[in-house]
């Protein structure tokens, strides 16, 4: 992803959801006790799986409302998705103070044996 200037005083964040096998992948900015959650990009991995489909990943608790991005997953555990880099033009706020930004990626199917989300962005 490319560089995000990081506003001073602000706290850099990174969630990642880790390898997960035919499940759903989640990545997390908690809601602050003080302050407002922005995002700037992420990135979405993954194998393919017994047979191809389209799955739809989300994020959610963004301002103006959820984010929907279609992945698609080949047929074969063994071959890669294409992996799916966004880094924002300008950080992307939560919907208000206080909220928590979360980046979704349902299961890829059955026999997938490797996906993961990861996403970065700061807290003011």
């Amino acid at each position: 992803m490319a560089d995000i200037q990081i506003p001073n005083g602000a706290l850099s964040l990174t969630s990642s959801s880790g390898n997960v096998a035919a499940a759903t992948a989640t990545a997390t900015f908690a809601a602050p006790a003080n302050g407002t959650n922005y995002m700037t990009g992420f990135i979405i991995t993954g194998a393919g799986a017994t047979a191809a489909s389209v799955v739809v990943a989300t994020i959610t608790g963004l301002i103006g409302g959820t984010m929907s991005f279609v992945v698609t997953v080949p047929a074969g555990a063994t071959t890669a998705i294409t992996p799916l880099a966004v880094t924002f033009p300008i950080p992307v706020a939560a919907a208000a103070p206080l909220t928590a930004i979360t980046l979704t990626l349902p299961s890829l199917g059955a026999g997938n044996t490797n996906a993961a989300v990861t996403m970065t962005g700061f807290r003011l």
